[in-house]
């Protein structure tokens, strides 16, 4: 290793400027999702991994194995049963992280092993000048053995993807909590605004909990509080990284361009609000329909989201002039009354805890003769059949709690509130399908959605 990482002389002062500087470096380590493609030599690869024996085993036994992958055909199947991930494809080489079944399982021990040995793997891939990202997102474990031959006795329970990142990847490391609200001393003190609502329990025994099965999971965002639901968004978006295109859904199919068709025709310096613009995927979408110079303000509960957004944003090629990031507390828009031209809600009601206080909200800063646009996942269709007998027995993805409104409900509501200029529903399938319903049988489309003026 370098001279500059040798260990610290035994003056104290010396000792103190050297592992500060050598920390700081480690600290610059971020997740990469957007690699090059580029080959690296297998005696680099097999540095990497080694030094990643170093890391505490439990009870010493080592009972680990890592599966280093770099044949290219071999890395796209890998890439298929993710999932679709492309940094499984774009990435230099994979590191499937196995251990032995059976051996010190008391608190995870072993896995708690192997995850040490994939950390030290990604700060030693760091100092050479690689980047990396660690992903439990595998996809079948079942396929991946059979890939692999991994015998029945040994579980895979991540990938480590190492390479270069490509020159326009996005520098930005996902925000860290601050110190204050992950640490507390002799006992346990938190913040509540960071502890997410479950339902009332006895206990809440881990291993009845799975990503697809969680008993205790409140999907009602009437049960958290605005505050959660910033705290919840403006960490679950940096799942991924801010990259162009990213957090488009599959099962949207054509919808979102269904939905975006309802925007109105918006003048040359026009005020436009996206309320609770999660991901950037809308606001792209609508971005790319406005006028250039028509101001989109973007309202979203957190900083930490907003950045994201807008970064996302950049890398979708738009000029950053005329949007515009505005932080709000719950419901209450930070517009005067009657000075915005158009709001958009797209697919965002049912994440709110007092949606008619929203769109009450809504109705106030709308100037007269103003557009809302607004698109709800129906509970009256086969999605919300769906939700409730699949989706809804999960934990609560990325993108916060939901439940799906009534669309009659819906209508109810902006009826009480503004005038209608169209409402359709927007496919007939649990999913994919972007039919446009403009008969009575839009109630029971998947999406309901339409444009309402304000008087």
């Amino acid at each position: 290793m370098d001279d500059a990482f040798s260990r610290p002389s035994s003056s104290e002062d010396n000792a103190v400027e050297d592992w500060r500087r050598i920390l700081g470096i480690l600290a610059e380590r971020r997740s990469c999702r957007d690699f090059d493609g580029s080959a690296m030599d297998r005696e680099t690869l097999a540095d990497i991994v080694r030094d990643g024996l170093q890391a505490p085993s439990s009870c010493n036994q080592q009972q680990w194995h890592f599966v280093i992958v770099d044949d290219r055909g071999m890395m796209m199947k890998c890439h298929d049963i993710s999932g679709g991930n492309p940094h499984f494809a774009e990435c230099s080489a994979l590191v499937y992280l196995c251990f032995q079944k059976g051996w010190t399982h008391g608190n995870f021990s072993v896995v708690q092993s192997v995850a040490g040995a994939c950390y030290h793997m990604m700060l030693s891939a760091h100092l050479r000048g690689y980047d990396t990202i660690w992903n439990a997102g595998i996809g079948s474990n079942q396929a991946l053995a059979e890939l692999f031959g991994v015998p029945p006795t040994f579980e895979i329970v991540g990938a480590l993807a190492i390479g270069r990142a490509r020159p326009t990847a996005p520098t930005m490391k996902a925000p860290r909590r601050p110190f204050e609200e992950v640490h507390s001393w002799n006992g346990f003190s938190r913040s509540q605004r960071t502890i997410y609502p479950v339902k009332p329990a006895g206990a809440y025994p881990f291993f009845e909990i799975t990503n697809a099965d969680n008993p205790f999971a409140v999907w009602d965002p009437r049960g958290w509080s605005w505050e959660k639901l910033a705290d919840f968004r403006g960490y679950a978006v940096w799942a991924k990284s801010p990259l162009a295109g990213v957090y488009v859904s599959r099962r949207q199919g054509g919808a979102t361009a269904a939905e975006l068709a309802l925007l109105p025709t918006l003048a040359a310096g026009s005020k436009v609000v996206e309320v609770m613009p999660w991901g950037g995927t809308y606001s792209a979408e609508i971005r790319r329909r406005l006028d250039p110079t028509v101001d989109l303000h973007l309202a979203e509960l957190s900083e930490n989201n907003l950045s994201f957004v807008t970064e996302r944003l950049r890398r979708e090629g738009f000029a950053a002039d005329h949007t515009h990031a505005d932080l709000i507390a719950g419901p209450s828009l930070p517009y005067e009354t009657a000075g915005v031209d158009a709001v958009i809600l797209p697919q965002v009601l049912e994440h709110m805890p007092e949606p008619e206080h929203m769109l009450d909200e809504v109705r106030r800063v709308l100037k007269p003769g103003g557009s809302v646009v607004i698109s709800v996942r129906n509970l009256e269709s086969e999605y919300g059949d769906h939700w409730r007998d699949v989706e809804s027995r999960g934990c609560i993805p990325n993108q916060g709690p939901f439940t799906p409104l009534s669309a009659r409900a819906v209508r109810g509501w902006m009826a009480d509130r503004f005038m209608t200029e169209v409402e359709q529903g927007i496919g007939t399938a649990v999913s994919h399908d972007d039919t446009v319903v403009t008969d009575d049988g839009r109630y029971g489309c998947r999406l309901y959605a339409g444009r309402w003026r304000a008087a």
